[in-house]
């Protein structure tokens, strides 16, 4: 009984030696390193197991190993015996271990961590972060798009874990976001540092349609296109490159956005400051024309000093133009101050106050009464416009074209491109106006034909027409019509029939209408006029 006794307990505690001595498959056990042979370590870790190990599980990849005879290391046990009776041990696995431990308690703490970039993979990089790889996506390799890594490859150097799954192995990381957070705090630096209204030197770091980001030393500012000059600037290269040092003024700092205003122009007198001085009103400068619109054309009188000439001030004659037709951008062209507002920071200018006004040169060389000629520009429902010099009209008026026709049978004859001649009769230089007469210049046939006659008056005319309802006379070369109640006093002798084409006949002047030009005839008139002077001398 004792003798089984003691056997129970002999094989319990042989149980416990092997439960406490022999480690687990799967964890990290220490172990010395006793020979290296054939490019591996042969290592004892105890327990009488022995394991081989690839020499290049101990050094950082593209490093080149670091281990001798005596040094203490740390392996992961896979398996405690393989076939050939020896441990299967992993450098690698150990240090993955101890790298996830101590990635994870920085994952959690939000602290850097230390890699190095050894390797591309589609979309970005492989990081060693001493033990455990991880990812680095190309957005997150820096702030600005990154050409050529190179450099940066197998360098040691801060990385910020982003995500990080222990299970599937995944670890994103960013070097990105250590640059962005070192920048800013160089960026809380350099602004604290500076105020607005202070100069300072940058170098041009890029260049926009809209302006061009200045490197103060750490931190960009904007220098917008507008406060580079007091002239106008279309693109920023005109006046700055890549590379080159500037002086600017810092003009805003915003503390919460860290964003910097920077202007040259500042640094610079205004010329504004003595435009009412420099430029009185109705005086004439010279000037190049710099942008041209639909509504105008912008003229610059100096550098940073721009004045806009209005289209209706372009030209006198031309009037529904576009500015590009009469003006070329960069052509040096005369104007005149017309209006200026130091408040807007604007002057009106115009073109055609230089040149003489047509209308008033016109008037001074075809005073009322003079001979024009000129050819039918537009033929309209109210009369003719004919071109003039200096690239102006004059307009004939219908009651103007002839004496003897109406002016709607009158403008009938004429056609775009006839030449006529006309008097001029009137001009309005104001209203940029020239009124001219065809008939003017012609004979007045009915006022000579009426020359002496008065109503009351008696004339002998010639009969040219009968009608129903009277006869057609001429007298002195001019049309009239006796109406049938007119013929005589007699009803019964009022009959047209009774007159016969060519029979000269007396009648009484009852009206004289020059407007109209109708001369009023009447036999029935003379009839009783003679009568009653009858009577009375009777």
């Amino acid at each position: 009984m004792c003798a089984k006794a003691s056997m129970e307990e002999f094989e319990a505690l042989l149980k416990e030696s092997f439960e406490i001595d022999t480690p687990e498959e799967g964890s990290v056990v220490k172990g010395r390193v006793i020979a290296i042979e054939a490019g591996q370590a042969i290592i004892d870790v105890g327990y009488k197991m022995e394991g081989r190990v690839d020499l290049k599980e101990f050094a950082n990849p593209g490093e080149t190993p670091s281990i001798n005879i005596g040094d203490e290391v740390e392996v992961y046990l896979d398996r405690v015996e393989n076939a050939r009776g020896e441990a299967v041990i992993s450098r690698d696995k150990a240090r993955r271990e101890e790298a996830w431990d101590r990635l994870e308690k920085a994952y959690a703490n939000e602290t850097r961590v230390e890699g190095a970039i050894f390797g591309r993979v589609k979309g970005g990089f492989t990081v060693d972060l001493g033990g455990a790889v991880a990812f680095l996506p190309g957005s997150q390799v820096d702030v600005r798009p990154v050409r050529d890594a190179g450099p940066l490859m197998g360098i040691k150097q801060p990385f910020q874990i982003l995500k990080m799954d222990r299970r599937r192995g995944n670890i994103v990381v960013s070097r990105r976001a250590i640059l962005e957070e070192s920048r800013a705090e160089q960026r809380a630096e350099v602004i604290s540092n500076l105020t607005e209204g202070q100069t300072v030197e940058g170098v041009v770091k890029n260049i926009t349609e809209y302006g061009a980001f200045v490197d103060l030393g750490g931190v960009d500012g904007l220098l917008h296109v507008t406060d580079m000059a007091w002239r106008r600037v279309n693109h920023p290269s005109e006046i700055l490159s890549i590379g080159e040092s500037v002086k600017v003024q810092v003009i805003k700092i915003n503390k919460e956005t860290h964003r910097i205003s920077l202007g040259m122009k500042q640094l610079q007198s205004d010329p504004w400051d003595a435009v009412e001085k420099a430029y009185p009103l109705s005086s004439v400068h010279k000037g190049r024309v710099t942008n041209i619109t639909d509504y105008g054309a912008f003229v610059e009188l100096e550098a940073g000093v721009e004045g806009l000439v209005h289209v209706s001030e372009m030209s006198w004659t031309k009037k529904n133009v576009h500015p590009g037709k009469i003006v070329s951008t960069s052509q040096e062209v005369d104007v005149m101050v017309l209006e200026i507002d130091s408040a807007k920071r604007r002057v009106s200018l115009g073109l055609k106050q230089t040149m003489r006004n047509p209308w008033e040169v016109f008037a001074e060389t075809h005073p009322v009464g003079s001979a024009i000629e000129g050819e039918v520009k537009n033929i309209t429902e109210f009369g003719l416009f004919v071109g003039l010099e200096n690239d102006i009209d004059g307009m004939v008026h219908l009651s103007d074209l002839s004496w003897d026709k109406r002016g709607e049978e009158a403008i009938q004859e004429y056609r775009k491109g006839d030449i006529v001649k006309a008097a001029v009769t009137e001009v309005d230089i104001d209203k940029e106006r020239i009124s001219l007469s065809v008939k003017a210049l012609g004979d007045d046939t009915f006022s000579e034909a009426v020359d002496g006659v008065k109503r009351g008056g008696v004339v002998t005319c010639t009969v040219t027409v009968i009608e129903e309802g009277g006869i057609e006379v001429e007298y002195n070369g001019m049309k009239a019509f006796i109406r049938r109640s007119d013929l005589a006093r007699d009803r019964a002798d009022q009959r047209p029939e009774r007159f016969q084409v060519g029979d000269k006949v007396d009648a009484r002047v009852t009206n004289v209408d020059s407007k109209t030009r109708r001369l009023g005839l009447s036999i029935k008139a003379k009839e009783i006029a003679e009568e009653k002077e009858a009577v009375e001398q009777y």
